[in-house]
Formats: C-alpha cells, structure tokens, sequence
C-alpha cells in the first residue's frame, strides 16, 4: 500500500481523500491543517494533524499531496516539504513553474526525493495532449479553449468590488472560433475571439449596480480583454443554480502533412469536468503512484508530467496493461 499525506484540506483536499478511498493500492494515513486540528471534520473520520507536526511523520508517509495556492502556499510550501518527503503539487502559474521547478528540484536531489509538480488538467493532462500533438504534427497550430466552466480566480476578483457579497464567473468557448479551428481553418484568434465571460453577481442592498457592472468590465487582466455579461441575482438563487465548480476545456492542433502539405489533420482532446477539483484530485492521485514508484527504483529530484511515462500512473502491471490496453 502506498501511504498518502495530504497537506491543505479545502476543496482539492477533500477531492484527493476521495480518490484515495477509490484507490485499492492507496491509504490515506492523515490530514494536515493550519486550522486548530479539533475544529476540522473529514469525511473518512481519517486523523488530522497540525501543519506543525508534519515534519515528525516522514516515516509513516510514502508521498505528500500538497493542495495549497499556487500564489501564495506552493511556492515556499513545495520546497520546504520536498526536504522531508516525496511530494506532488499542483502549481499553475505557468509562467513561474521554470523557477518553481529548480527550488523543488534543488531540495529533492538534496535530500533524495522525487518530487512532481504542476500536475492536473491544465497544467497537465492538457499539457501533455499539447506535447504530444506537436511532436506528430510540426507543422501546425495549437489552439486551447476553457469552458464552460467556473474560474475561481475571476469569481474571487469579483467578490473584491465594493458592494459585490458574492459572485460566480464562466469562461466560456466562442463557438464559432472553435468551429473553425475544428475545420482545420487555422484562424487568428485574439483573446476576445476566443472566449466570453458570463458573470452573476449577488450585490449588497443599495449597491450602486451600474457601478460594479463598469467595475468587473474593465477590470485589466480579467475582463478588460473579454466580452463580459454581467446577471445580478439573488444569493439564493446564487447558492440553487451556481453551487457546484465545473470546468473543462479543448486542446487542438491543426495541421497538414504530405510534401505539399495537401493533407489537413486536426488532433482534439477534450475535458467537460462536473467537478474541477475531484477531477483535479484524481490526477494528483495517478501521479502520486508514479512518484512512489520512482523512489522505488532509486530515482529523485523534480519532475513534470512531460518525465513520467503513462505506465507509472496505471495501477495495473506492464503485462495486464500491453493485455489490455494496447
């Protein structure tokens, strides 16, 4: 069995116990928190311990989920663990994972430790869809769409306009941009061709609406850039039709083959997600497997889902998957 600590225990935390107790080769040996220990309930009634306690615990732990922020948790929390254990992480900003990357690389090789970081859908499995078509088709254009679906950054931003109480926010795909890139188009896309954002919006009595419409519509680096439609609701009806966090996208490449480039080929992989962070969680599980399975054969230091090969995530043999699957 593979022993699994998680670290943070928000949504995506809840999402990796989940998929441990779907996980016949896993166990989940406890919970780490910065809350007070007593004040946090899981749902396995597994133990929950002080995030000051998790150094004392590196000899009852294969492999440590970590499932902070990627603003402010995993860049100093990655590292720091990657000391005292075999650690995955879902960092997402992509244009820092280069330096995230070399910390945690620098405290594994240190200390023998593998660890894996910016594992999930995006960065991860659509990362290693935009890889693997770019390797067939050199020739080519990648095009990647978000949504429908919830973008929690954005909804957060939202929430901090005065006079906004709560808010959800969808990105959502132009469907005529995507068309056309299925149809081997190749078109050039801006940022607002390809994506609208759909807001709905609880705003506090007396609010000034127009205000906060303006607010959200020229927010630079959220929705300036994007055609936005902004709902203003009822927190009730907020909580009955925007409750859950779904999400998902496409990855395509369009491209030709042949000495003329006569032959057009379009390469599409697809993810429509009820739930972000449980699927989240169940990539981070796969990729914890791979990162036990690594120290097995006496490996260390960091490694992206571009270094794993697919067989390390599978929980079957090489025999039943070259049976089964190939």
């Amino acid at each position: 069995m593979i022993r699994v600590g998680i670290a943070g225990y928000g949504n995506l935390g809840r999402g990796v116990e989940c998929a441990i107790s779907k996980s016949d080769d896993m166990e989940l040996v406890g919970v780490f928190s910065r809350r007070d220990p007593s004040t946090v309930k899981t749902v396995t009634d597994v133990a929950v311990f002080s995030m000051d306690e998790i150094e004392s615990k590196k000899d009852d732990i294969d492999v440590l989920i970590l499932c902070g922020g990627s603003a402010n948790d995993l860049p100093t929390q990655t590292p720091e663990m990657a000391k005292y254990f075999n650690v995955i992480d879902s960092f997402d900003t992509h244009a820092k994972i280069p330096e995230h990357f070399a910390n945690v690389d620098k405290a594994c090789q240190e200390n023998g430790h593998i660890g894996i970081i910016s594992v999930g859908w995006d960065p991860g499995m659509f990362s290693l869809n935009r890889l693997y078509a770019q390797a067939i088709l050199p020739n080519g254009k990648d095009y990647t769409f978000w949504g429908k679906g919830v973008s929690q950054g954005h909804s957060d931003a939202i929430r901090r306009i005065e006079g906004v109480l709560d808010a959800r926010q969808y990105t959502i795909p132009v469907e005529a941009a995507l068309e056309s890139v299925r149809k081997g188009e190749n078109p050039e896309l801006t940022t607002r061709e390809k994506h609208t954002r759909e807001c709905f919006v609880v705003a506090a009595e007396g609010a000034d609406l127009d205000k906060i419409e303006n607010d959200i519509k020229t927010m630079p680096n959220y929705f300036a850039d994007y055609d936005t439609t902004v709902h203003f609701i009822s927190q009730e009806e907020l909580d009955r039709d925007h409750a859950g966090i779904p999400h998902g996208g496409v990855v395509l490449r369009s491209g030709s083959t042949g000495f003329n480039n006569e032959n057009k080929h379009v390469i599409e992989y697809k993810l429509t997600l009820d739930s972000n962070p449980e699927f989240t969680s169940s990539v981070l599980i796969a990729y914890a497997r791979a990162a036990f399975r690594l120290q097995q054969e006496g490996q260390k230091g960091c490694k992206t889902v571009f270094d794993i090969a697919p067989a390390y995530l599978h929980a079957a043999s090489g025999d039943e998957l070259r049976k089964n699957l190939l």
